[in-house]
């Protein structure tokens, strides 16, 4: 301990910042010494988010404790009227705000947060019956979602609620398709800073001409701010008119409502109208094979979970000859694509594959890659006994352990491997 203590406090803060989230909270548990420096150091916790659940549990010395970090992040589980209050009172400076399955229908105490500008409800227990809680952050959100949250109000009444929030610049709003809105054109023409929207499309079988037009005085041509958008349980008959307010579009998101698709493709049309998109993310639909010639030549990223061929993949370096980032997640096996990879596309960044079925030989393949810095394994998870296909362990095999250590070496370290359970457990302690 007496060489701990010779070291200063910033060469010390330095070392912490080198440190993933768990090992700072293991090394705050170590001695006194170290619990204080971290404690009163708020860049030591700067983008830390905690998960609270059942606050009477807390005593004072951890409400201390979390307040002597300034946290800005919390995600509240199975929360209820009173906590808001309490997390008010010792975390006063909170910016982002998760509620999953609440319990209660009175969000008003949210007014407290002054700073609070994220805001995330989810799988709400009761359905809310309004949402006048958001009216006191009118001029603070910037983000705002609403996931599988049960809404009793009428569409006029969100609408108009949601309008109300003028610094938004993300909104997302997933619901079970009990909210008939029939176009989106009275939000969108007044959150003019909107740039991300994920909404749920299973109401619509074609979409309006007036579905994305930004409002009754602007112009024909007009364009939204809008640059990333994502459509959820989507199946809507659309034209190339309807898409035109859209020219600023650069990520389109589509998950389809059906695994088997209708007759028409209409991501056709989207993929006709938006040459300028760099991101595209495909789940679900028709095979690839459909839409590969209409993907644009400005595509920088690319994820696939679809139905495809190794063939479908030829097009899409001919389509897309600058792809920098693919996601591949194809209904059938990965076993005769990933050998292709080096040679359709030599220019990728990041990669995330499925590793079963895969050969050592194709695997180690990817090494040809130069510019690759990062690969996801998606599928991280083996069965021991070939007897019984139901026991499942989920973490990297044996056998991908030691692929992972010799594709590192044929690439001198530069490339960085995640498995699936590392991503899971990144997940979980996100908000």
């Amino acid at each position: 301990m007496t060489s701990a203590l010779q070291l200063s406090y910033e060469l010390w803060l330095r070392v912490f910042s080198f440190l993933s989230w768990k090992d700072k909270l293991t090394m705050r548990c170590t001695c006194s010494h170290f619990k204080r420096l971290m404690d009163e150091s708020r860049p030591v916790w700067r983008g830390f988010s905690v998960v609270l659940k059942d606050l009477s549990r807390y005593n004072r010395a951890f409400w201390r404790s979390l307040a002597r970090r300034q946290l800005t992040s919390v995600s509240l589980r199975a929360g209820k009227k009173r906590d808001l209050k309490l997390l008010s009172v010792w975390l006063p400076l909170l910016e982002a705000l998760r509620l999953d399955n609440w319990r209660g229908n009175d969000l008003q105490e949210l007014k407290r947060f002054h700073l609070l500008n994220r805001l995330t409800l989810t799988a709400c227990s009761t359905p809310l019956v309004n949402l006048e809680f958001l009216l006191p952050l009118s001029h603070q959100l910037t983000q705002l979602s609403l996931c599988n949250v049960q809404l009793t109000c009428p569409a006029s009444q969100l609408l108009a609620s949601i309008s109300q929030l003028t610094r938004l610049g993300s909104l997302l709003l997933h619901h079970d398709g009990s909210l008939a809105i029939p176009t989106l054109r009275g939000v969108l023409s007044q959150l003019v800073n909107l740039r991300f929207l994920s909404w749920t499309m299973i109401n619509y079988k074609r979409l309006s001409q007036d579905f994305f037009r930004p409002g009754t005085g602007a112009a024909g041509g007009a364009s939204l701010s809008l640059s990333d958008l994502q459509l959820l349980n989507y199946d809507a008959a659309v034209t190339q008119e309807v898409l035109q307010p859209l020219a600023n579009l650069r990520s389109l998101s589509v998950f389809h409502l059906y695994s088997v698709p209708g007759p028409t493709c209409h991501l056709q049309t989207w993929l006709t109208s938006l040459q300028q998109l760099c991101s595209l993310s495909v789940h679900g639909g028709h095979p690839l094979v459909v839409y590969a010639d209409f993907l644009p030549s400005s595509l920088l990223s690319l994820t696939l979970c679809v139905d495809l061929q190794p063939e479908d993949l030829h097009v899409v370096s001919l389509r897309a000859p600058n792809l920098q980032h693919l996601h591949l997640e194809p209904w059938s096996s990965s076993s005769n694509l990933v050998r292709l990879l080096p040679q359709l596309f030599p220019c990728l960044k990041t990669l995330a594959i499925r590793h079963h079925h895969v050969s050592d030989e194709d695997f180690l393949g990817l090494h040809q890659l130069h510019h690759l810095n990062t690969l996801e394994i998606l599928d991280s998870f083996y069965r021991p006994d070939p007897n019984d296909p139901s026991l499942v362990v989920y973490k990297p095999s044996s056998r991908l352990l030691q692929l992972i250590s010799d594709l590192q070496k044929l690439t001198n370290h530069k490339v960085r491997v995640i498995t699936s359970s590392h991503r899971d457990a990144l997940t979980c302690a996100c908000i």
